[in-house]
């Protein structure tokens, strides 16, 4: 079942959605299993499983030459989703990304997907791997997100990359794109970064799911922008919860994001990293209980690695 249906059916219900991260490779799918469990009484409407792209790494060959190896740490996203649907009946959203696949692999992955009656995908460009200073696409990949969307779009009207295919299945697939709303750091200012977003509605995205904020009034400020821009697809708001004092530094390093400043100074008067487990799961229900009541189409968690977390909040919200 598509996002927008879910979304359509709900009878302006707030519905849940989850994040999570596929195991590292050498790990099983149990560790996953355990991650997911106490999420899944809240009956979430779908299940996002997110895409790693590959890796490049050096290793010294015996005549003391090095070879340049790829390696992709979160393999497994396409099976995770079929395995996730398989075992809790729940719709998954897989992501793609440019960054690490060439356009055939990426059609390659969608064709797979819709065997497995995947419905659903989140299009995202991905991030600069780790020894790039900058974003660095495929020599034979795309470089840009609205392009994947493309690719996307087009097998949604059976165009493949082999133009000489006759008689095509045409796939289903509901794309949703990622939304900032504090802007995304490669963009001069948000009123492009809107004109980007608005593009990628206009070549048929479905709906977008934001970056992770902790103040609700910045999410409030971009949905009247982009309505004010015309976009009118539903925008789902993204959430994380805080635990430990070190995100203070790493979230907005990282992220790209701002913290408030009642949230930053009651962590940094946590003596533990427990008393910051408390303050921010109080900010995340908080932050739920605001959106829920402004009506959101669906509150969607970024669970990865403290399901627990979440599974408090959402328990004293429903």
């Amino acid at each position: 079942m598509k996002v927008t249906d879910h979304i359509n059916q709900s009878g302006n219900k707030t519905l849940l959605s989850f994040e999570i991260l596929p195991p590292l490779k050498g790990k099983g799918i149990q560790s996953l299993y355990q991650h997911l469990d106490p999420l899944m009484e809240f009956k979430p409407s779908f299940i996002n499983v997110t895409y790693h792209r590959s890796e490049h790494t050096f290793k010294k060959r015996a005549d003391g030459r090095f070879e340049k190896v790829v390696i992709r740490k979160r393999p497994g996203t396409e099976s995770i989703c079929a395995a996730i649907m398989n075992k809790y009946n729940v719709d998954t959203v897989p992501h793609l990304i440019c960054g690490g696949f060439s356009v055939n692999e990426t059609e390659d992955a969608l064709i797979n997907l819709n065997y497995l009656g995947i419905d659903n995908v989140l299009v995202l460009r991905g991030d600069a791997a780790k020894n790039e200073s900058a974003f660095e696409a495929e020599p034979d990949g795309h470089a840009y997100a609205i392009d994947l969307l493309q690719q996307v779009t087009n097998l949604n009207a059976g165009i493949y990359l082999e133009e000489d295919l006759k008689n095509t299945t045409r796939t289903r697939f509901c794309i949703g794109v990622a939304g900032y709303p504090e802007k995304h750091f490669e963009a001069p200012n948000m009123e492009s970064d809107l004109r980007y977003l608005k593009a990628k509605v206009d070549a048929g995205a479905d709906y977008i799911v934001t970056q992770m904020f902790f103040d609700n009034k910045k999410y409030f400020a971009f949905v009247k922008a982009c309505r004010d821009m015309g976009i009118e697809v539903p925008i789902i708001p993204g959430l994380k919860p805080i635990y430990t004092k070190k995100q203070l530094t790493t979230l907005p390093k990282t992220f790209h994001i701002d913290l408030p400043s009642d949230l930053s100074e009651a962590i940094q008067h946590c003596k533990t990293d427990d008393e910051v487990e408390k303050v921010g799961t109080e900010w995340l229900l908080q932050q739920s209980v605001e959106l829920k009541k402004a009506g959101v189409p669906v509150l969607h968690y970024y669970t990865l690695g403290r399901p627990h977390i979440v599974a408090n909040v959402v328990k004293d919200l429903v």
